[in-house]
Protein backbone atom coordinates (compact mmCIF):
# COMPACT_ATOMS: atom_id res chain seq x y z
CA UNK A 1 0.00 0.00 0.00
CA UNK A 2 1.26 3.60 -1.05
CA UNK A 3 2.34 5.60 1.97
CA UNK A 4 1.39 8.93 1.66
CA UNK A 5 3.75 11.53 3.14
CA UNK A 6 2.49 14.91 4.76
CA UNK A 7 4.36 14.61 7.71
CA UNK A 8 6.33 17.95 8.96
CA UNK A 9 8.13 16.68 11.44
CA UNK A 10 8.89 13.95 9.65
CA UNK A 11 10.51 16.32 7.18
CA UNK A 12 12.27 18.31 9.06
CA UNK A 13 14.09 15.40 11.05
CA UNK A 14 15.10 14.38 7.05
CA UNK A 15 16.27 18.16 6.47
CA UNK A 16 18.72 17.96 9.51
CA UNK A 17 20.08 15.20 8.64
CA UNK A 18 20.97 16.28 5.40
CA UNK A 19 22.32 19.30 6.59
CA UNK A 20 24.67 17.14 9.62
CA UNK A 21 26.04 15.10 6.72
CA UNK A 22 26.93 17.41 4.20
CA UNK A 23 28.48 19.03 6.99
CA UNK A 24 30.43 16.38 8.18
CA UNK A 25 31.54 14.90 4.57
CA UNK A 26 33.84 16.97 2.82
CA UNK A 27 34.30 16.94 -1.21
CA UNK A 28 36.77 14.52 -1.29
CA UNK A 29 34.59 11.89 0.71
CA UNK A 30 33.00 11.50 -2.67
CA UNK A 31 36.00 10.85 -4.77
CA UNK A 32 36.21 7.33 -4.03
CA UNK A 33 39.89 7.46 -2.64
CA UNK A 34 41.61 7.35 -6.20
CA UNK A 35 40.66 4.32 -6.97
CA UNK A 36 40.18 5.57 -10.38
CA UNK A 37 43.31 6.55 -11.21
CA UNK A 38 44.97 6.11 -14.08
CA UNK A 39 41.86 3.81 -15.30
CA UNK A 40 41.00 4.50 -18.97
CA UNK A 41 38.02 3.89 -21.07
CA UNK A 42 38.75 2.30 -24.45
CA UNK A 43 36.52 2.39 -27.65
CA UNK A 44 37.23 -0.99 -29.51
CA UNK A 45 35.87 -1.40 -33.00
CA UNK A 46 36.02 -4.55 -34.41
CA UNK A 47 35.51 -4.99 -38.17
CA UNK A 48 34.79 -8.61 -38.90
CA UNK A 49 33.54 -11.40 -37.12
CA UNK A 50 37.05 -12.59 -36.14
CA UNK A 51 37.86 -9.30 -34.56
CA UNK A 52 34.90 -9.81 -32.74
CA UNK A 53 35.84 -13.42 -31.27
CA UNK A 54 39.40 -11.47 -30.35
CA UNK A 55 38.21 -8.91 -28.76
CA UNK A 56 35.66 -11.36 -26.29
CA UNK A 57 38.75 -13.60 -25.91
CA UNK A 58 40.90 -10.90 -24.88
CA UNK A 59 38.00 -9.21 -22.89
CA UNK A 60 37.81 -12.61 -20.94
CA UNK A 61 41.42 -12.21 -20.17
CA UNK A 62 40.36 -8.67 -17.97
CA UNK A 63 38.80 -7.52 -15.39
CA UNK A 64 36.84 -4.88 -17.02
CA UNK A 65 33.26 -2.92 -17.10
CA UNK A 66 31.30 -2.63 -20.08
CA UNK A 67 29.56 0.22 -20.60
CA UNK A 68 28.52 -0.42 -24.17
CA UNK A 69 27.14 -3.20 -24.77
CA UNK A 70 26.71 -3.93 -21.13
CA UNK A 71 27.19 -7.39 -22.29
CA UNK A 72 30.69 -9.14 -24.25
CA UNK A 73 27.42 -11.43 -25.80
CA UNK A 74 26.27 -8.10 -27.27
CA UNK A 75 29.81 -7.36 -29.31
CA UNK A 76 28.80 -7.54 -32.69
CA UNK A 77 30.76 -6.53 -35.91
CA UNK A 78 31.14 -2.90 -36.78
CA UNK A 79 29.44 -1.68 -33.90
CA UNK A 80 32.06 0.03 -30.74
CA UNK A 81 32.68 -1.21 -27.67
CA UNK A 82 33.16 0.76 -24.89
CA UNK A 83 35.00 -0.40 -21.54
CA UNK A 84 37.00 0.45 -18.79
CA UNK A 85 39.71 -0.96 -17.87
CA UNK A 86 41.50 -0.53 -14.71
CA UNK A 87 45.43 0.80 -15.01
CA UNK A 88 47.50 -1.91 -14.51
CA UNK A 89 45.61 -3.49 -17.50
CA UNK A 90 45.65 -0.42 -20.07
CA UNK A 91 49.00 -1.30 -21.78
CA UNK A 92 48.31 -5.00 -21.54
CA UNK A 93 45.04 -4.55 -23.80
CA UNK A 94 45.98 -1.28 -25.93
CA UNK A 95 49.22 -3.81 -26.60
CA UNK A 96 47.08 -7.15 -27.72
CA UNK A 97 44.81 -5.12 -29.76
CA UNK A 98 47.34 -3.70 -32.07
CA UNK A 99 48.89 -6.86 -32.59
CA UNK A 100 45.54 -7.80 -33.82
CA UNK A 101 45.55 -4.82 -35.84
CA UNK A 102 41.99 -3.96 -34.16
CA UNK A 103 40.99 -0.49 -34.10
CA UNK A 104 40.59 0.81 -31.22
CA UNK A 105 41.20 4.71 -29.43
CA UNK A 106 41.19 6.24 -25.63
CA UNK A 107 37.69 8.09 -25.18
CA UNK A 108 38.96 8.67 -21.47
CA UNK A 109 42.71 8.86 -20.28
CA UNK A 110 42.33 9.88 -17.20
CA UNK A 111 39.00 8.17 -15.39
CA UNK A 112 39.71 9.71 -11.95
CA UNK A 113 40.15 13.15 -13.44
CA UNK A 114 36.84 13.14 -15.15
CA UNK A 115 35.11 11.80 -12.10
CA UNK A 116 36.21 15.12 -9.93
CA UNK A 117 35.80 17.48 -13.00
CA UNK A 118 31.88 16.10 -12.61
CA UNK A 119 31.63 16.00 -8.90
CA UNK A 120 34.28 18.65 -8.18
CA UNK A 121 34.23 21.48 -5.40
CA UNK A 122 31.95 23.94 -7.35
CA UNK A 123 29.44 21.40 -6.81
CA UNK A 124 29.40 20.26 -3.49
CA UNK A 125 29.80 24.07 -2.34
CA UNK A 126 26.17 24.59 -4.31
CA UNK A 127 24.59 21.53 -3.01
CA UNK A 128 25.26 22.78 0.98
CA UNK A 129 22.87 25.69 0.34
CA UNK A 130 20.17 25.71 2.22
CA UNK A 131 18.01 28.12 0.11
CA UNK A 132 18.31 27.52 -3.34
CA UNK A 133 18.08 23.79 -4.97
CA UNK A 134 20.46 23.52 -7.70
CA UNK A 135 19.27 21.56 -10.49
CA UNK A 136 22.72 22.10 -12.45
CA UNK A 137 24.65 19.62 -10.84
CA UNK A 138 24.57 16.24 -9.50
CA UNK A 139 22.74 15.50 -6.05
CA UNK A 140 23.32 12.39 -3.90
CA UNK A 141 20.23 9.79 -2.42
CA UNK A 142 19.50 12.25 0.58
CA UNK A 143 19.61 15.37 -0.94
CA UNK A 144 17.16 14.32 -3.74
CA UNK A 145 14.37 12.71 -1.03
CA UNK A 146 14.71 16.03 0.76
CA UNK A 147 14.09 17.74 -2.37
CA UNK A 148 10.78 15.93 -2.66
CA UNK A 149 9.64 16.57 0.96
CA UNK A 150 10.25 20.13 -0.01
CA UNK A 151 8.26 20.29 -3.74
CA UNK A 152 5.67 18.36 -1.63
CA UNK A 153 5.43 20.98 1.47
CA UNK A 154 5.23 23.86 -1.22
CA UNK A 155 3.14 23.00 -3.78
CA UNK A 156 0.27 21.44 -2.08
CA UNK A 157 -2.44 22.09 -5.00
CA UNK A 158 -0.02 20.17 -7.61
CA UNK A 159 1.82 18.09 -5.89
CA UNK A 160 1.38 14.45 -3.86
CA UNK A 161 4.58 12.38 -2.44
CA UNK A 162 3.91 8.77 -1.20
CA UNK A 163 6.14 5.22 -0.80
CA UNK A 164 5.17 2.38 -2.98
CA UNK A 165 7.79 0.53 -0.63
CA UNK A 166 10.97 -0.58 0.79
CA UNK A 167 14.13 -1.46 -1.15
CA UNK A 168 15.99 -4.34 0.15
CA UNK A 169 18.21 -1.96 2.05
CA UNK A 170 14.90 -0.71 3.66
CA UNK A 171 14.93 2.92 2.04
CA UNK A 172 11.87 4.14 1.31
CA UNK A 173 10.80 4.17 -2.64
CA UNK A 174 9.58 7.76 -3.00
CA UNK A 175 6.83 8.84 -5.93
CA UNK A 176 5.75 12.29 -6.78
CA UNK A 177 2.36 12.60 -7.82
CA UNK A 178 2.05 15.80 -10.27
CA UNK A 179 -1.46 17.04 -11.31
CA UNK A 180 -4.26 19.88 -10.94
CA UNK A 181 -6.99 17.88 -8.42
CA UNK A 182 -9.52 18.90 -11.44
CA UNK A 183 -11.25 15.34 -11.13
CA UNK A 184 -10.62 11.51 -10.09
CA UNK A 185 -10.10 9.88 -13.31
CA UNK A 186 -7.02 10.75 -15.02
CA UNK A 187 -4.74 9.35 -17.47
CA UNK A 188 -1.72 8.90 -16.52
CA UNK A 189 2.46 9.27 -17.50
CA UNK A 190 5.06 7.26 -15.47
CA UNK A 191 8.62 8.03 -15.31
CA UNK A 192 11.46 6.90 -13.73
CA UNK A 193 14.83 7.47 -13.18
CA UNK A 194 17.89 6.11 -11.77
CA UNK A 195 17.39 2.16 -12.73
CA UNK A 196 20.75 1.92 -13.16
CA UNK A 197 22.80 3.75 -10.35
CA UNK A 198 25.48 5.09 -12.07
CA UNK A 199 23.51 6.60 -15.14
CA UNK A 200 23.64 10.12 -12.91
CA UNK A 201 21.90 12.46 -15.33
CA UNK A 202 18.96 10.39 -15.04
CA UNK A 203 17.41 11.44 -11.76
CA UNK A 204 18.94 14.88 -12.23
CA UNK A 205 15.79 14.90 -15.36
CA UNK A 206 13.29 13.73 -13.47
CA UNK A 207 14.03 16.58 -10.44
CA UNK A 208 14.20 19.09 -13.57
CA UNK A 209 10.94 17.67 -15.04
CA UNK A 210 8.84 18.48 -11.74
CA UNK A 211 11.07 21.88 -11.36
CA UNK A 212 9.64 22.54 -15.16
CA UNK A 213 6.45 21.56 -14.34
CA UNK A 214 5.46 23.31 -10.95
CA UNK A 215 7.73 26.35 -11.92
CA UNK A 216 5.70 26.80 -15.54
CA UNK A 217 2.41 26.03 -14.54
CA UNK A 218 1.07 29.99 -14.32
CA UNK A 219 2.59 31.24 -17.47
CA UNK A 220 2.91 27.94 -20.06
CA UNK A 221 -0.44 26.98 -21.27
CA UNK A 222 0.74 23.66 -22.92
CA UNK A 223 2.18 22.58 -19.39
CA UNK A 224 -0.94 24.10 -17.54
CA UNK A 225 -3.03 21.61 -19.96
CA UNK A 226 -1.08 18.89 -19.51
CA UNK A 227 -1.13 19.16 -15.42
CA UNK A 228 -5.33 19.87 -15.64
CA UNK A 229 -5.57 16.45 -17.81
CA UNK A 230 -3.04 14.29 -16.99
CA UNK A 231 -1.69 13.24 -13.50
CA UNK A 232 2.25 12.82 -13.89
CA UNK A 233 3.64 9.54 -11.36
CA UNK A 234 7.69 10.61 -10.95
CA UNK A 235 9.80 8.61 -9.32
CA UNK A 236 13.38 10.25 -9.09
CA UNK A 237 15.84 7.61 -8.30
CA UNK A 238 14.23 3.43 -8.39
CA UNK A 239 17.48 1.94 -7.60
CA UNK A 240 18.18 4.02 -4.24
CA UNK A 241 20.77 1.64 -3.00
CA UNK A 242 22.62 1.18 -5.64
CA UNK A 243 22.72 5.02 -6.57
CA UNK A 244 23.36 5.41 -3.12
CA UNK A 245 26.32 3.07 -3.59
CA UNK A 246 27.49 4.68 -6.40
CA UNK A 247 28.26 7.71 -4.35
CA UNK A 248 30.02 6.50 -1.46
CA UNK A 249 31.99 3.60 -3.19
CA UNK A 250 31.86 2.35 -6.77
CA UNK A 251 31.24 5.63 -9.13
CA UNK A 252 29.78 2.86 -11.79
CA UNK A 253 28.45 0.48 -10.24
CA UNK A 254 25.20 -0.66 -12.24
CA UNK A 255 22.92 -3.14 -9.85
CA UNK A 256 20.55 -3.07 -7.03
CA UNK A 257 22.75 -3.93 -3.81
CA UNK A 258 21.08 -7.49 -3.01
CA UNK A 259 22.65 -10.19 -1.51
CA UNK A 260 22.63 -13.12 -3.79
CA UNK A 261 23.64 -16.78 -1.48
CA UNK A 262 26.37 -18.48 -2.02
CA UNK A 263 28.23 -15.62 -4.03
CA UNK A 264 30.28 -12.22 -2.84
CA UNK A 265 28.69 -10.61 -5.66
CA UNK A 266 26.06 -8.68 -5.44
CA UNK A 267 22.91 -6.88 -6.53
CA UNK A 268 20.60 -7.54 -9.63
CA UNK A 269 20.10 -5.49 -12.77
CA UNK A 270 17.01 -4.00 -12.40
CA UNK A 271 16.30 -3.68 -15.76
CA UNK A 272 16.38 -7.53 -16.45
CA UNK A 273 14.38 -8.83 -13.37
CA UNK A 274 10.92 -7.74 -15.03
CA UNK A 275 8.33 -10.77 -15.00
CA UNK A 276 8.61 -11.02 -19.11
CA UNK A 277 10.39 -13.23 -21.46
CA UNK A 278 12.43 -13.38 -17.84
CA UNK A 279 16.12 -14.43 -18.03
CA UNK A 280 16.41 -15.05 -21.95
CA UNK A 281 18.32 -13.41 -24.41
CA UNK A 282 20.35 -10.79 -23.41
CA UNK A 283 20.27 -11.32 -19.30
CA UNK A 284 22.58 -13.40 -17.60
CA UNK A 285 22.01 -16.15 -14.92
CA UNK A 286 25.96 -15.30 -12.84
CA UNK A 287 25.52 -13.35 -10.10
CA UNK A 288 28.13 -11.55 -11.21
CA UNK A 289 27.44 -9.81 -14.17
CA UNK A 290 25.94 -6.76 -14.85
CA UNK A 291 23.35 -8.10 -16.42
CA UNK A 292 22.57 -10.52 -13.92
CA UNK A 293 18.30 -11.41 -13.78
CA UNK A 294 18.07 -12.33 -9.96
CA UNK A 295 16.74 -15.66 -8.99
CA UNK A 296 13.41 -15.30 -10.24
CA UNK A 297 10.88 -12.52 -11.50
CA UNK A 298 10.30 -9.42 -9.44
CA UNK A 299 13.32 -10.99 -6.74
CA UNK A 300 14.17 -7.36 -6.24
CA UNK A 301 11.69 -5.47 -3.39
CA UNK A 302 12.63 -2.52 -6.26
CA UNK A 303 11.20 -3.91 -8.84
CA UNK A 304 8.28 -5.87 -7.19
CA UNK A 305 7.13 -2.73 -5.32
CA UNK A 306 7.00 -0.53 -9.12
CA UNK A 307 5.33 -3.58 -10.75
CA UNK A 308 2.73 -4.30 -8.07
CA UNK A 309 1.76 -0.30 -8.59
CA UNK A 310 2.15 -0.18 -12.10
CA UNK A 311 -0.65 -3.20 -12.25
CA UNK A 312 -2.85 -1.69 -9.88
CA UNK A 313 -3.16 1.36 -11.70
CA UNK A 314 -2.19 0.26 -15.37
CA UNK A 315 -6.25 1.27 -16.57
CA UNK A 316 -5.48 4.81 -16.29
CA UNK A 317 -1.69 4.47 -17.37
CA UNK A 318 -1.13 5.89 -20.89
CA UNK A 319 2.61 5.88 -21.27
CA UNK A 320 5.17 4.42 -19.43
CA UNK A 321 8.87 6.48 -20.03
CA UNK A 322 11.79 5.00 -18.10
CA UNK A 323 15.22 7.46 -18.54
CA UNK A 324 18.60 5.61 -18.97
CA UNK A 325 21.75 6.46 -20.38
CA UNK A 326 23.81 7.13 -22.49
CA UNK A 327 23.23 6.20 -26.66
CA UNK A 328 20.79 9.10 -27.44
CA UNK A 329 18.17 6.88 -28.12
CA UNK A 330 14.29 7.07 -28.04
CA UNK A 331 13.38 3.05 -27.59
CA UNK A 332 10.07 0.98 -27.41
CA UNK A 333 9.03 -2.71 -27.52
CA UNK A 334 9.83 -5.02 -28.17
CA UNK A 335 13.51 -5.37 -26.72
CA UNK A 336 13.40 -9.11 -26.16
CA UNK A 337 12.33 -10.05 -29.87
CA UNK A 338 12.39 -8.66 -33.51
CA UNK A 339 8.53 -8.40 -33.93
CA UNK A 340 6.60 -5.49 -34.55
CA UNK A 341 4.52 -4.28 -31.89
CA UNK A 342 0.51 -4.49 -32.75
CA UNK A 343 0.11 -0.15 -32.24
CA UNK A 344 3.36 0.16 -34.29
CA UNK A 345 2.35 2.83 -36.27
CA UNK A 346 1.22 5.02 -33.11
CA UNK A 347 4.28 4.21 -30.94
CA UNK A 348 6.71 5.01 -34.16
CA UNK A 349 4.47 8.18 -34.82
CA UNK A 350 5.16 9.38 -31.31
CA UNK A 351 8.55 8.30 -31.16
CA UNK A 352 9.36 10.20 -34.32
CA UNK A 353 7.55 13.24 -32.91
CA UNK A 354 9.60 13.03 -29.92
CA UNK A 355 12.98 12.85 -31.35
CA UNK A 356 11.84 15.67 -33.49
CA UNK A 357 10.66 17.65 -30.76
CA UNK A 358 14.57 16.89 -28.81
CA UNK A 359 16.43 17.69 -31.82
CA UNK A 360 14.52 21.31 -31.99
CA UNK A 361 16.30 22.57 -28.79
CA UNK A 362 19.85 22.06 -29.40
CA UNK A 363 20.17 20.30 -32.50
CA UNK A 364 21.07 16.87 -30.92
CA UNK A 365 20.30 13.87 -32.68
CA UNK A 366 18.63 10.74 -31.46
CA UNK A 367 17.76 7.60 -33.20
CA UNK A 368 14.89 6.03 -32.19
CA UNK A 369 13.06 2.66 -33.19
CA UNK A 370 12.33 -1.34 -30.99
CA UNK A 371 14.65 -1.59 -28.41
CA UNK A 372 15.76 -5.35 -30.14
CA UNK A 373 16.79 -3.41 -33.33
CA UNK A 374 18.10 0.00 -32.59
CA UNK A 375 20.47 -1.05 -29.20
CA UNK A 376 20.16 -4.71 -28.98
CA UNK A 377 18.49 -7.54 -27.26
CA UNK A 378 17.63 -7.85 -24.02
CA UNK A 379 14.80 -9.62 -21.93
CA UNK A 380 12.73 -8.93 -18.84
CA UNK A 381 12.66 -5.30 -19.35
CA UNK A 382 10.49 -2.62 -18.05
CA UNK A 383 9.25 -1.31 -21.39
CA UNK A 384 8.35 -4.96 -22.24
CA UNK A 385 6.44 -5.73 -19.21
CA UNK A 386 4.45 -2.10 -18.95
CA UNK A 387 3.70 -2.90 -22.59
CA UNK A 388 2.18 -6.18 -21.68
CA UNK A 389 0.52 -5.16 -18.74
CA UNK A 390 -1.55 -2.90 -20.94
CA UNK A 391 0.24 0.46 -20.99
CA UNK A 392 0.22 1.18 -24.89
CA UNK A 393 3.19 3.98 -24.59
CA UNK A 394 6.02 2.81 -23.50
CA UNK A 395 9.57 4.23 -23.72
CA UNK A 396 13.09 3.89 -22.56
CA UNK A 397 15.14 6.79 -23.24
CA UNK A 398 18.77 6.84 -23.31
CA UNK A 399 20.05 10.70 -22.63
CA UNK A 400 23.66 11.96 -23.88
CA UNK A 401 26.15 11.44 -24.96
CA UNK A 402 26.94 8.78 -27.38
CA UNK A 403 30.59 7.72 -25.54
CA UNK A 404 33.10 10.96 -24.95
CA UNK A 405 31.81 11.15 -21.25
CA UNK A 406 29.92 8.26 -21.27
CA UNK A 407 28.44 7.81 -17.45
CA UNK A 408 30.11 10.68 -16.47
CA UNK A 409 28.57 13.42 -18.08
CA UNK A 410 29.38 17.05 -16.86
CA UNK A 411 27.65 19.08 -14.67
CA UNK A 412 27.34 21.82 -17.72
CA UNK A 413 25.35 19.53 -19.50
CA UNK A 414 22.67 18.61 -17.58
CA UNK A 415 20.74 22.04 -18.30
CA UNK A 416 21.24 21.39 -22.08
CA UNK A 417 20.58 17.92 -21.80
CA UNK A 418 17.13 17.99 -19.51
CA UNK A 419 15.49 20.88 -21.47
CA UNK A 420 15.39 18.77 -25.20
CA UNK A 421 14.69 15.65 -23.21
CA UNK A 422 11.63 17.73 -21.56
CA UNK A 423 11.06 19.02 -25.01
CA UNK A 424 10.64 15.29 -25.99
CA UNK A 425 8.53 14.44 -23.23
CA UNK A 426 5.76 17.27 -23.10
CA UNK A 427 5.61 15.93 -26.40
CA UNK A 428 4.56 12.15 -25.87
CA UNK A 429 2.27 13.25 -23.63
CA UNK A 430 0.59 15.57 -25.25
CA UNK A 431 0.03 13.05 -27.78
CA UNK A 432 -1.89 11.23 -25.19
CA UNK A 433 -4.64 13.90 -25.72
CA UNK A 434 -5.12 13.22 -28.90
CA UNK A 435 -6.44 9.88 -30.85
CA UNK A 436 -4.07 7.65 -32.93
CA UNK A 437 -5.58 4.55 -34.72
CA UNK A 438 -3.11 1.86 -35.10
Amino acid sequence: MALRIRDFDCYFSLICVVILSSALCPVGAYLYNNRYVGDQVFRINPASNVEVQAVKQLLLNLTVDLWQPNSASLIHANSSVDVHVGRKQTQWLSRHLQQAHIHHEVLISNLQTLIEKQTGYRSSRKRRSEFQYDYEVYHPLEEIQSWMFEMNRTHPHLVDMFSIGRSYEGRPLYVLKLGKRTRPYKKVVWIDCGVHAREWIGPAFCQWFVKEALNSYQHDSSMRRLMNQLNFYIMPVFNVDGYHYSWKTDRFWRKTRSKIPKYHCRGVDANRNWKVKWCDEGASLHPCDDTYCGPYPESEPEVKSAAKFLRKHRKRIKAYISIHAYAQMILYPYSYKYSTIPNFNCVESAAQNAVSALYSAYGVRYRYGPASTTLYVSSGSSIDWAYKNGIPYAFAFELRDTGFYGFLLPETLINPTCTETMRAVKNIASGLLKKCTK
